[in-house]
């Protein structure tokens, strides 16, 4: 058997998933409804965790994530990331799918379902409160939490850390210009610190000690000690921490979620046709584009998963923390995680449906 053979035996045995992976979706639940009951048995706490925050960045969440994404940064093999910027076409079919379709559809789909088909039921000013909040996720492509996706789904941890880079400088350039015009607002003001703190914090701050872990590592333990014994034991590390995320994200908006429970459902249904429709559209066309499975993947998943952080951050700013636009973010982060766990299960299963990246 060669080397490379070898080597990707054992990262798959890293990721194969367990009895605690494989019923990731009941934890999930679970932890939802822990979240929203001990939101709404003590508010009083939930309003104190909700304002430790630097520039709108809620420190308890920086250190979750932390703890989620180290785990993950120390899997990656950085060989991979000169493989990724070799073959740029996944990351073309994100950029395109992120820009140009997905804040699109989100404006029809908000329009559709907010002035047509809940208009009987939500007044006009309302839904227009929550298009904006809806637009303002539509143009939010995720940063970090894709890092998870594409992890549990197998795919190239280089390629997703490329296009999260690549995804976060598009952010801080597109982001507001894109917002102005969809919204209609030329003085739209977005929260830079916000935007530039969470990237930093969610992904560069891992991504370093996760490099520096795994070079350090590798260099005093050997590769094989490496990836069958390190790698083995941080795994858990990472999918604990999104369950303790969780618990917190719903700990916070669970009073919300409870006495708004009929507009909850309203808003959460356009979100998931708009993230299932954009997962679809990017899968088939890296499909046509004759992606590998281990590009398709997090190329499909990047574009469907939000950057909640900063929707939310930019809704409150604008209209307020109280505003039918920061609730509909808030909704986003509801159908997040049991959504893209679905997705991830979908990729697992058509996976056999792409071709394969030689590893030889």
């Amino acid at each position: 058997m060669s080397s490379d053979s070898e080597k990707s035996r054992r990262q798959e045995k890293v990721r194969d998933l367990g009895f605690f992976e494989r019923y990731l979706t009941v934890w999930v639940l679970l932890c939802m409804a822990i979240g929203i009951g001990l939101g709404a048995m003590f508010p009083a706490a939930s309003e104190y965790l909700s304002g430790l925050a630097i520039a709108q960045v809620n420190i308890p969440v920086a250190i979750f994530l932390f703890a989620m994404m180290y785990p993950i940064m120390v899997q990656i093999d950085f060989s991979e990331v000169v493989y990724a910027v070799r073959h740029p076409k996944p990351v073309i079919l994100t950029l395109v799918i992120n820009w140009a379709v997905k804040p699109f559809t989100m404006l029809f789909f908000a329009w559709l379902f907010m002035r047509l088909i809940w208009a009987p039921f939500i007044d006009t000013q309302m839904a227009t409160s929550y298009m904006a909040g809806m637009i303002l996720l539509g143009i939010a492509p995720c940063t970090a939490m894709v890092l998870v996706w594409s992890y549990l789904a197998r795919g190239s941890m280089g390629l997703t850390l490329v296009m999260v880079a690549i995804n976060s400088l598009t952010m801080l350039f597109l982001y507001a210009p894109m917002g102005s015009f969809l919204l209609g607002a030329s003085d739209i003001s977005v929260p830079f610190m916000t935007m530039l703190l969470s990237i930093l914090i969610y992904v560069g701050l891992a991504l370093v000690a996760g490099y520096v872990s795994r070079t350090h590592l590798i260099r005093t333990r050997g590769i094989e000690w490496y990836e069958t014994v390190f790698l083995k034991h941080t795994g858990k590390v990472s999918m604990v921490a999104l369950l303790a995320t969780l618990i917190f994200l719903f700990m916070l908006q669970g009073e919300v979620i409870l006495a708004q429970p009929l507009v909850i459902a309203m808003i959460a249904l356009p979100l998931i046709i708009q993230t299932l429709v954009i997962f679809a559209l990017a899968y088939v066309l890296a499909r046509i584009l004759k992606l590998t499975y281990e590009d398709a993947a997090p190329a499909a998943m990047i574009g469907a998963s939000n950057h909640f952080e900063v929707a939310i951050a930019t809704a409150s700013t604008i209209f307020g923390v109280a505003s039918g636009a920061a609730l509909a973010t808030v909704v986003g982060v509801l159908i997040e995680v049991p959504l893209m766990l679905i997705l991830v299960r979908i990729c697992l299963r058509t996976r056999h449906g792409f071709p394969r990246r030689s590893r030889a």
